[in-house]
Order: C-alpha cells, then structure tokens, then sequence
C-alpha cells in the first residue's frame, strides 16, 4: 500500500510538471503581432506563384521587373512571379494573427492536455499493479530550457519555415527539379515529389527544434485541414489559386442531386470544383512548428516576468 501511494504521488508530481502553462493574454496578444507582421510577409514568398488576391490586394511589383522580362515566361505563374515582390491582402494579417493564436497556443495545448490524461491513466494503472511505470518522454516541452534558448529555437524555426514556403515556390516554377537531382521513386506523380521532399524537410524541422508528440500532432492536423480551411475564402472569391498552381479539388467527389445542399449552401453551387494548392499542406506543418516555437519562447517570457 505505501509502494502504491508512493508511486501514485511521484506520478501526479510528474504530470504536472509536464502540464503545459495555461494559455496567456500577453502570448496570445504577441502571437497575433507576429502573425499579422511577418506571418503576410513570409506567406508571400510563395505567394506570387499560387494565387491571386481579389479582395483588398497588396501587390508590390519589383523595381527590376521588366515588360520584356515578364513577356519571355511561359506561365501566368512565371510572369507573376517575375514581376511581384509581395503579393497579400489586407485581410490576410487578421486572418493569420488569429491563426498564429490558434496554431501556437491553442491546438498544441489540447494536444497536450490529451496525451497527459492518457500518460496519467496509463500510470494510475501501473501503479494500482505495483508496477512503477517510467516517466513520459517526449510529450511535453523540454525542461530546464533557458529564454534564450527558446528565443533562439523560435527565431530558426521562422527562418526554416520561410527556407520551406520559398522552396515550394522553386518547386512549383520548376516542376521537375525533385526528379531530376532526388532519387524518388518514378511512380510518385510531381506534385507528390514535391510534398514528399518538403513534409521531409518540415518534418527534419520538427525533430531538430522541438520533437514532441503533442506538436507533431498539432502540425499534422494544420497540414491537413489549414488547406481545407481556405475553401470558405476561394468560394468569397477573397482569392482564387491560379490555374497551374491549383491541383488539390477536395469536393470534387462530392456529388448532391438536391441544389439546397449543405455544401451548396455553405460554398456555393460549384463547390466540387473549388481548387486549392497541394503544396501548401507541409507549409501548413511548417508554420505551425514556427507559431508553437514562438509560442514556449513567449511563454517563458512571460513565466520570468510573473516570478
């Protein structure tokens, strides 16, 4: 009995100091001006190649664009790419600062609360069988990890994530460069090579910058549904992906005989023929690794502050 009551304490001790520190107005208010600043400026290092803004555009064409240039390139994306050094709206700095909140503190905390419960079930089992069960690993932000530390992972994962969203720029202006320098498999279409090599790079930067489960799940799931997520906007007409540039038709299987449909409703009629970019789904991973960077570094800002 003592072993067990022994044991049951030493692991409520555990798990709450793996717990995550509960969601701050101070981070939530620095991640929505980070994601409103330079959320928009990285976001657009590939956007001149994907798509067009028609509500509240930013475009800012380059001093060294010429007509000529602009005339030699043999795509729309080519000749947008060629001609524009920031292309946003003024829609996207509230639209990203809301996400940067969401992605940076919100999703990786309820990630984390999920495995902590089950991490604190598995334990409470082991314990009740007078089995001591090893400490989690890997769910939780490192410990004993300095506010430099922190403030130095954050700064190189937004350096990394916007290395990764001007790759998939390169990628989709040169569509066979994965074939012709990587050794992928011949099977795997183009745009599959180019998810695969950039989800490799995301991934690499998860491992290296922060390696726990809690923020490999978040940024799974952004990669998955941040695509989705857009659809609402491509249907509003707030942008439309251009054509060489939107792959990925989510609803094109989707098929309903009744005009009054949910997704007709919410999308309009055409909704199976919505387009969006595949490419974006491992720059989605990215972000989400960069937003959950900047998160831990301004959450240890604000823990020093409240000591």
């Amino acid at each position: 009995t003592t072993t067990t009551t022994t044991t049951t304490t030493t692991t409520a001790a555990t798990m709450r100091s793996l717990a995550s520190p509960p969601l701050s107005l101070p981070t939530a208010a620095k991640l929505f001006g980070v994601g409103a600043t330079v959320g928009p400026l990285v976001d657009s290092l590939h956007n001149q190649c994907l798509l067009r803004y028609h509500y509240a555009p930013i475009d800012i064409v380059s001093p060294f664009a010429t007509a000529a240039a602009t005339a030699t390139t043999t795509t729309t994306a080519d000749a947008a790419a060629s001609s524009l050094i920031l292309a946003t709206s003024w829609a996207v700095p509230p639209l990203l600062g809301l996400a940067y909140v969401v992605l940076g503190s919100v999703l990786p905390r309820l990630f984390q609360k999920g495995l902590d419960a089950v991490a604190a079930a598995a334990a409470t089992v082991a314990a009740t069988t007078n089995h001591v069960k090893k400490s989690p690993t890997n769910l939780s932000p490192p410990t004993n990890v300095g506010s430099n530390d922190l403030q130095a992972r954050a700064v190189v994962a937004v350096l990394t994530t916007a290395a990764i969203i001007k790759l998939s720029d390169y990628l989709v202006l040169h569509p066979t460069a994965t074939a012709d320098l990587l050794p992928l498999p011949s099977t795997l279409s183009l745009a599959d090579q180019h998810i695969a090599l950039l989800l490799a790079l995301a991934l690499l930067q998860w491992a290296v910058l922060d390696g726990t489960l809690a923020a490999l799940l978040a940024a799974s799931v952004t990669s998955v549904g941040g695509p989705l997520s857009e659809l609402p906007f491509v249907a509003g007409d707030i942008w439309q992906y251009l054509p060489e540039a939107g792959d990925y038709l989510p609803l094109q299987n989707i098929v309903s005989s009744d005009s009054g449909s949910l997704w007709s409703t919410l999308l309009g009629a055409d909704y199976n023929q919505l387009a969006l970019s595949s490419i974006t789904g491992p720059c989605y991973f990215a972000v989400t690794m960069d937003a959950i960077a900047l998160g831990r570094w301004f959450d240890e800002q604000q823990e020093q502050r409240d000591v």
